[in-house]
């Protein structure tokens, strides 16, 4: 049988993605192959083309971004990072406080329920926190909108500010092995994909880049260097996956609704900036190097600011752990600490007999 135009138009949607990775590489700009075809596959959306995400394509991205991360975490930078638990913590609790500060501060410039806004803002991504919020009542749309947009900022400006700031490769970071075996590598995908499955049948939250990365880490950590990751499919890896997050925009996203979208990216800003002072914060009392810090604490999704780390070489271990543990440390809170809130609201709110 010959393949759907819908499979037609997600291939050629790639394709698209990959060649605006090819020029913004070129061009030197951050993140070339991630944010190229991310604003190019949104603009195409936003302007009524029907470029539908490639079915399997953000998990395969996923994949192949947690087994790189993996590579990461020699015997050397575990112990590191281990000492360093207070901090992780310490941002992962912060993460739960820009959570509500957010949704607070976009709950009254946008005029939107407080619940909708709160799991808009926590950022422990986009499709758990949609489901989470549904339990309570909250706007699904609004949520998925809102964490989108998030993402597109955080993915935006982030990087732009470190490359024209000019901070790049202050971090001595390198995979276990700098080496490519074509068997090894192999046998890394597969053990890494079945991790990554496992994860999914499992119902974990990213589960493809966590599954991979739960295979990949020890084996680095062992001292069992199969291979390197080539960077050709580094390179598509995050083309798939900022093709992923560009077909998340629709038509309507931005004339739907004027004031949500300007609320939205505010308090995306604004979530930024207190993100980065809080990191600021704690580079200083860990003696860390804080653009390192500032991107670990930064409100984006793992997968997206552990490849801007990559990319810029900015501790790739340090802020895939932070992002790791500040979203299990989400998903594990949210719903309990919003029921909690909730029953602690509606009891004050109750008139005294």
């Amino acid at each position: 049988m010959p393949p759907s135009p819908s499979l037609l138009r997600s291939f050629a949607g790639v394709a698209l993605g990959a060649a605006a990775g090819w020029i913004c590489s070129r061009l030197h700009t951050p993140i070339p192959w991630m944010l190229g075809p991310l604003v190019t596959i949104a603009a195409l959306r936003v302007s009524n083309v029907d470029v539908p995400a490639l079915q399997g394509g953000r998990q395969a991205g996923q994949w192949i971004i947690g087994t790189s991360l993996g590579l990461y975490f020699t015997p050397q930078v575990v112990r590191q990072v281990a000492g360093l638990w207070p901090s992780l913590v310490a941002g992962a609790l912060f993460a739960i406080f820009l959570g509500y500060f957010g949704g607070l501060v976009l709950a009254r410039l946008a005029g939107l329920d407080r619940t909708s806004a709160i799991f808009a803002s926590v950022p422990g991504g986009a499709a758990e926190m949609a489901v989470l919020g549904e339990r309570f009542g909250a706007r699904v749309d609004k949520v998925s909108a809102a964490q989108s947009v998030r993402i597109l900022v955080v993915v935006i400006l982030l990087p732009a500010l470190y490359t024209l700031s000019g901070v790049h490769g202050a971090d001595a970071y390198v995979p276990g092995t700098p080496f490519v075996d074509a068997a090894g590598l192999a046998g890394l995908l597969t053990a890494t994909f079945v991790g990554g499955f496992i994860a999914l049948r499992l119902r974990i939250p990213n589960a493809f880049v966590l599954g991979s990365l739960a295979v990949a880490l020890p084996l680095t950590a062992m001292e069992v260097h199969l291979s390197a990751m080539p960077v050709l499919v580094s390179n598509g890896a995050q083309c798939l996956l900022g093709c992923a997050l560009g077909s998340r925009f629709q038509p309507d996203f931005v004339h739907g609704a004027p004031r949500f979208m300007a609320a939205t990216v505010l308090t995306s800003v604004l979530s930024i900036a207190v993100a980065a002072l809080f990191g600021w914060s704690v580079a200083w009392a860990s003696e860390l190097y804080a653009p390192t810090v500032i991107l670990g604490t930064a409100p984006g999704g793992i997968a997206e600011m552990c490849i801007t780390a990559k990319v810029l070489q900015l501790g790739v271990p340090l802020v895939t752990s932070f992002q790791v543990v500040r979203v299990v440390v989400l998903l594990l809170t949210t719903a309990p600490l919003f029921g909690w809130s909730r029953t602690v609201r509606r009891k004050r709110s109750r008139p005294e007999r």
